[in-house]
């Protein structure tokens, strides 16, 4: 799947966790989740690496579940980044964080196994 489609696919996966999941809310039009969705691509391109890193013996110890730590966490900092650029994505509470970085792995997950190029 090329950049645009992840794009997408993770606009799609946001949208389905601020509708599904109690504390994660987004107001606005669809431009502004595709800006929610590029912040969480960079959020997760650059920082989720050296965050898996440097948690290594955790995940080693936890048989690699702390990743959904990481990843609630990752949604946290998305919310909070996405709503100091002026978009309406919040996310509140690290259980609504867990919640919805399980939704957006599997909605992803399974748009990226429909949308592949072949």
């Amino acid at each position: 799947m090329n950049t645009i489609g992840r794009l997408l696919a993770n606009a799609a996966a946001l949208w389905v966790a601020s509708y599904l999941i109690v504390g994660i809310d987004y107001v606005g039009e669809w431009p502004g989740i595709l800006g929610v969705a590029l912040v969480f691509g960079v959020v997760n391109a650059f920082i989720k690496p050296v965050l898996t890193v440097l948690s290594l013996p955790i995940q080693v110890l936890t048989l690699g579940l702390f990743t959904f730590v990481i990843n609630a966490l990752l949604l946290m900092l998305t919310g909070w980044l996405a709503s100091s650029v002026g978009i309406n994505f919040t996310v509140t509470g690290f259980w609504s964080a867990l919640l919805g970085a399980l939704v957006v792995s599997i909605v992803s997950g399974l748009l990226s196994v429909f949308l592949t190029d072949e």
